[in-house]
């Protein structure tokens, strides 16, 4: 009977299989996520920013790291040897012998599938002249000529060669291990048994375990638990949060603290250059007690954030501490931002605490803004600009131009602007206006409905209301284009009013700023045509015998235009008098029926738009659920920020009158062009007229938030119907389908009689 057996490789054959395959499993892969992608890409990219963004700080790090960098050339290195190893296996398994083949006495006889019996014996008597040991052939290749021969000429061995393939019968199921003997030999198996004990028992326990540890202590954000259980401590103790109390939790964070991260780091020179730098930045509450603001990572990264922030000068020592420091606090201040949301929504769900007030939360986006530029709150947002210093700023705010913003500055004239910077040279100027160009410019729709609803532009109270926003992205420098467009035609209607105005009727045919030559020319015929018509001449025996009784040329004319005009309501009168003479009853009825018709066609193509407008709502949100989009948008032009960062936004709603979020903020870090979204909040419980406010901050820039009013106006909802009308069934009704039920009982009881 047949059976298994199992026996290791001997030989080794098998076992170059098993390598092969994996090495390929671990090359193939590797290659595709750890290769180098093409570092003349990312040069090209950096040297079309050059223009923009040479002067920012991460810019230069980013030129100086690549310069330095050997580690794309380690990875090439290391994939390449990879490689190597696997194609000199896979050329090892390509010349093995193979071991395992099925067994066909007609290649062993050198016949063809199907020979004859007489062809097969004539065949073994030629090759047994040839190979017979006794005449000095090969003994082994004489049995398997002999084996073959008797599997195709003796009955029994012919059946169990067709049928198990062997002309023996069965034979034992052999299956070769994939690992060398010697592994098993008594005389390794210490050896291979501590090997074993080290690797299952003591270094996999030890990488899973770390690993474990170290990502149980992070949020999905990557901040640490702790931090984010110390924010929402301080926010829940403090509601009303200032700007110098929210700098001191954030760099409170644990991720400043060596104990926690081993980024951060205390250097034996902070002694020194700490207190001198709290000395030049002069009042920063030092003194404070209250932990952990006393504790020294804190004050470290407190001074260094607010040495920033003054774009002050640091030493190369604690230079790169700051940078590490500027680079975390954008991440901790949008989970400061989550923080904020988590205890309102707990607050109006809940009630019993205060939630943050609207001004802590803002505060939070302010100030990752001035980190990001490396501004202070009080200063102006052209700073933001290359080559403007606080000297230049004089000439901007000055009683001529008036310029505090980057609109502002932008809504200059070309000239104006030159003289306006006159300090600046050509060179700086035209970086200068290159930067400004490459600011965004957003345009904001918002789109109010109460979804899923028959009518969904009725906001009921307590209804889930929806505001829809469509962010569109454009550039400084579609603005500056948009201006010198518009300034040719202010010029053209210039010149048309001074001609106009030269032919002494300036005061009625003038145009506007905005419109052309040939609008006011269409404007001036049409009131001279008007005026023609409006003068009819009068026949000349009414006007000699007007002129006879001593009456005034004027008084004839509006004598004769008061009886025009009777006659003209007279008549008027009269045609509208045969008209309904006309209209019989039964036209009147199709002319109403037509009427109803229309509107119940205005009604299907509103309900048809209405549905239209829902399923594109809905599939809209199952791409955005099924699809990742990237977060790569645009680079921010920061001149002291490390590392390259892109533009985010905030999104959200909120009542500006008492200070709290109406809908949580929706962080935006898709918006490349177009971007929309969907914020959702409650309707007030009470009726009336609700003014809210749709806040756009950016996480990046300084002066190019906006706020637009969103007006509610509450209705009352609508009474709950305890029992539908299409449910009320009458009692006639009732009483006919009882009737109806029992004559036919009656009718099928007498077919049952009639049947027996």
């Amino acid at each position: 009977m047949a059976g298994q057996q199992f026996q290791y490789d001997d030989s080794g054959n098998t076992f170059f299989y098993f390598l092969t395959s994996f090495v390929g499993l671990i090359v193939i892969p590797a290659t595709y996520y750890l290769w180098p992608r093409d570092q003349n890409a990312e040069q090209l990219r950096l040297k079309s920013l050059r223009k923009v963004h040479g002067r920012c700080l991460w810019y230069r790090l980013r030129l100086m790291k690549s310069q330095q960098s050997i580690i794309p050339t380690l990875k090439k290195a290391g994939l390449l040897f990879g490689w190597a190893v696997f194609l000199l296996l896979a050329y090892k398994v390509s010349k093995l012998d193979r071991e395992y083949q099925e067994y066909n006495p007609y290649e062993v006889l050198g016949l063809d599938q199907g020979a004859s019996v007489s062809e097969i014996k004539k065949q073994y008597r030629l090759l047994s002249l040839k190979f017979h040991p006794d005449k000095g052939g090969d003994e082994d290749l004489f049995m398997r000529i002999a084996k073959a021969h008797s599997a195709l000429t003796n009955d029994e061995s012919r059946q169990n060669w067709e049928t198990y393939g062997n002309p023996d019968g069965p034979r034992a199921t052999s299956f070769g291990i994939a690992l060398p003997a010697w592994i098993v030999d008594s005389k390794n198996s210490m050896l291979v048994l501590l090997v074993y004990g080290l690797a299952f028992m003591v270094i996999l326990p030890v990488v899973v375990g770390t690993w474990w540890y170290r990502s149980i202590r992070y949020s999905g954000d990557q901040i640490l638990i702790n931090t984010t259980q110390l924010f929402m401590h301080f926010m829940y103790k403090t509601p009303n949060m200032n700007m110098k109390r929210l700098s001191m939790v954030l760099t409170a964070a644990f991720e400043f603290d060596p104990r926690s991260n081993k980024e951060a780091t205390i250097r034996p020179t902070d002694n020194i250059q700490v207190p001198q730098l709290i000395r030049e930045l002069g009042n920063i509450n030092v003194k404070k007690k209250e932990p952990p603001f006393c504790y020294p990572y804190s004050l470290k990264a407190r001074v260094l954030v607010l040495a920033h922030l003054a774009r002050m000068e640091v030493s190369d020592d604690i230079e790169e501490d700051q940078r590490f420091v500027v680079r975390k606090s954008p991440a901790l201040l949008q989970e400061m931002v989550n923080v904020g949301c988590q205890l309102t929504m707990m607050a109006n769900s809940r009630g019993g605490f205060h939630a943050p007030r609207l001004v802590s939360i803002e505060n939070c986006m302010k100030l990752t803004q001035m980190i990001v530029q490396g501004l202070q709150e009080s200063k102006s947002p052209l700073l933001q600009l290359p080559h403007f210093e606080e000297e230049h700023l004089r000439y901007c705010v000055s009683k001529k131009y008036k310029v505090r913003s980057l609109q502002d500055l932008v809504s200059l004239k070309d000239s104006d602007r030159r003289s306006m910077l006159r300090f600046l040279g050509e060179e700086k100027y035209d970086e200068v206006m290159a930067v400004l160009a490459s600011f965004p410019s957003i345009t904001m729709d918002t789109k109010l409905q109460v979804l899923d609803d028959e009518d969904s532009n009725n906001i009921t109270a307590g209804s889930i209301v929806t505001v829809t926003v469509t962010l569109t992205r454009k550039r400084m420098a579609e603005v500056f284009e948009k201006e010198q467009n518009v300034t040719p035609c202010l010029g053209v209607g210039e010149e048309a009013s001074t001609e106009d105005a030269a032919t002494g009727d300036a005061s009625k045919t003038k145009a506007k700023v905005w419109q052309n030559k040939t609008k006011a020319a269409k404007k001036t015929k049409q009131s001279k045509k008007k005026k023609l018509t409006k003068k009819k001449p009068l026949p000349l025996p009414a006007a000699k015998a007007k002129q006879a009784n001593g009456s005034a040329p004027g008084s004839e004319v509006v004598a004769v235009a008061k009886e025009e005009e009777e006659d003209g309501s007279d008549k008027g009168s009269e045609s509208e008098e045969g008209e309904g003479n006309k209209d019989s009853p039964s036209e009147r009825d199709e002319e109403s029926d037509k009427q109803s018709d229309t509107e119940q066609d205005e009604i299907a193509g509103d309900d048809e738009e209405e549905w239209e407008a829902l399923q594109q709502s809905i599939q809209r949100r199952e791409r955005a659920l099924l699809e990742t989009k990237s977060k790569v948008t645009h680079p921010v032009y920061s001149l002291y920020y490390p590392e390259e960062k892109h533009e985010w936004w905030w999104l959200y709603i909120a009542d500006r009158k008492d200070q709290t979020l109406v809908s949580m903020p929706y962080h935006v870090c898709t918006l490349k062009d177009t971007e929309e979204v969907e914020l959702k909040f409650p309707a007030p419980s009470k009726t009336g007229n609700y003014q809210y406010s749709v806040v756009l901050r950016s996480d990046s820039y300084l002066g190019l938030d906006q706020i637009r009013p969103l007006k509610l106006e509450v209705h009352e909802a609508k009474a709950v119907l305890d029992n539908h009308p299409q449910w009320d069934i009458p009692e006639t009704e009732e009483e006919d389908e009882e009737q109806e039920d029992s004559d036919g009982i009656e009718e099928s009881e007498e077919e049952d009689e009639d049947n027996d």
